[in-house]
């Protein structure tokens, strides 16, 4: 059994770094150390590299097309170089990160015995065939892919690592492989889902820039840009991720690839205000905003002048590495339930007597020594684990206020017992049980043989939007990038406002309605 799991893969994030404080003469300190992006005039990239190696500068990454370079310094070479008469900007390399309701197929276009996520026939996929998509290359800026899952076996796959982390066709965090299903889960007899472009045709280029963490400098993705064009020969390149600064090199790196043909497509963000994310905001990318099954906004999706179009992006079932799903349960009364970890847990098992802690909007000392039943509402999740704990709580089990399944997660809040999610279903049942045991278990789970799983956000939508482009695209070899993206627009179906809005720019991308669009006006032809 599959239960839904909402992932946000771009959700803030502060990073906090601990240093062991010693004391020692200043002369022995290291000098602090400073990793930046350095834009030089055109013609002085042997001065530029010279004056590096005078500071004892370590080049991370070369850029040189756009005159720029990406290096670690000591922050008085840092100062210097900004002096530099040969140099036109220096900027902080900053960080960018990772940003998951089926129906059985009925045969008509797929195979039977697989689901087809809603997001499919959404985008008009199930009625523009793919037997082109061979014309095209997108490439997919991630976490990576695992190559052994059954669902890619047949597609046409290249790629290569950014990461000190296993290789390009592995997936250490299980984004990549999610987003690889959504573009081209190949249509096979009875094995899991079937993605935009089902049939084996696409050329997928993986280029990996996460690590299990789901974090990457901005020059990273800028790299990975540039190996999508150079190496991959991509037309389309789509990045699931994102951050809240706009870095210079990514501009000049997205802007130098979009003057060259390159499509190129980015996730608006999921922290539900109107801040601007990137590479999302920048002019030569689309950014892509969420929404559900019902077309409904999603109100985790960023919001601003720069979204452009929206997608599927709300529990969309996808492929996930081999072996990565581990399902765990709840136990009351000698019965076992399924249930989902909170995000953020600790790894600990608690057996004691169920108690009910209500909705966990206060501490009760009676709960002491138990475990807390606590039903969704009023406040987060890690309030109410908090109250649990504070209340001298072992363990807490969370049930749904609505029906299904229960993930949640605790955010940044630290907490030390261990906590689950079930669903509202089997809430009222454990309720019946309160003072019977009941054991709460986020250690010892069972590796599920589904490798499938329900993400959530607009990670989710972006590759929708990436593989109608591919798709489309592959019909029209001839057209521009310019024109595949005016077409996309030009056709989305207007959810709210008419034109575009800021929720949802000009609506959600149709495959067929596009094609029907080009073939009208016959772009470069």
């Amino acid at each position: 059994m599959t239960y839904t799991k909402h992932w946000n893969w771009l959700r803030s994030a502060a990073i906090v770094l601990a240093a062991a404080l010693c004391v020692v003469p200043a002369t022995q300190a290291a000098p602090a150390k400073e990793r930046v992006n350095i834009i030089y005039k055109k013609g002085a990239q042997a001065k530029i590299m010279a004056a590096i190696a005078r500071k004892n500068g370590r080049l991370i990454y070369e850029f040189p097309e756009v005159n720029a370079v990406t290096v670690e310094l000591s922050r008085k070479a840092v100062r210097a170089l900004k002096r530099n008469a040969n140099v036109k900007f220096v900027e902080a390399d900053t960080m960018q990160y990772a940003f998951a309701l089926t129906d059985p197929s009925d045969g008509d276009p797929y195979f039977l015995g697989q689901a087809v996520p809603y997001g499919i026939p959404m985008v008009q996929a199930d009625v523009l065939d793919d037997s082109t998509a061979g014309n095209t290359t997108l490439c997919i800026i991630d976490s990576g892919i695992d190559g052994t899952h059954p669902d890619h076996a047949g597609n046409i796959l290249a790629g290569e690592n950014l990461t000190t982390s296993g290789t390009w066709d592995s997936d250490e965090s299980s984004h990549g492989t999610h987003v690889a299903g959504t573009i081209a889960a190949v249509n096979n007899p009875d094995v899991g889902v079937v993605g935009v472009l089902p049939n084996t045709n696409l050329n997928l280029y993986i280029a990996k820039v996460f690590d299990a963490s789901g974090s990457t400098a901005s020059s990273t993705v800028a790299k990975a840009m540039w190996g999508c064009w150079r190496r991959g020969g991509a037309d389309v390149i789509s990045m699931s991720l994102g951050g809240a600064g706009n870095s210079r090199l990514q501009q000049i790196v997205a802007d130098f690839l979009y003057t060259r043909g390159v499509l190129l497509i980015a996730a608006a963000g999921n922290d539900g205000n109107s801040v601007i994310s990137y590479p999302a905001g920048l002019d030569s990318v689309m950014s892509v905003a969420a929404i559900d099954e019902n077309k409904a906004w999603a109100n985790f999706s960023q919001f601003n002048e720069t979204v452009e179009i929206a997608a599927p992006g709300v529990s969309v079932l996808s492929t996930v590495p081999v072996g990565s799903i581990v399902d765990y349960t709840a136990t009351v009364d000698g019965t076992e339930y399924p249930a989902l970890l909170m995000d953020g847990t600790p790894a600990a098992t608690a057996t004691s007597t169920l108690y009910d802690l209500g909705t966990g909007e206060a501490i009760d000392g009676a709960a002491a020594g138990q475990i807390c039943l606590i039903q969704r509402g009023n406040i987060s999740f890690a309030d109410k684990v908090l109250a649990c704990e504070n209340s001298g709580g072992i363990g807490a089990i969370i049930y749904n206020n609505v029906p299904g399944s229960l993930s949640g997660t605790l955010g940044d809040v630290a907490t030390t017992i261990p906590s689950v999610g079930v669903s509202d279903t089997d809430g009222a049942l454990m309720l019946a049980d309160v003072g019977t045991i009941a054991t709460v278990d986020t250690l010892n789970g069972i590796v599920s043989d589904y490798d499938y799983d329900f993400f959530s956000g607009t990670s989710m939508a972006t590759p929708h939007v990436s593989a109608v482009a591919a798709l489309v695209w592959s019909h029209f070899p001839t057209c521009t990038n310019v024109e595949i993206r005016d077409a996309l627009n030009a056709t989305a179906e207007d959810l709210l406002t008419a034109g575009r809005d800021n929720f949802t720019g000009y609506g959600l991308v149709q495959a067929l309605a596009a094609y029907d669009y080009l073939a009208e006006n016959s772009c470069g032809l």
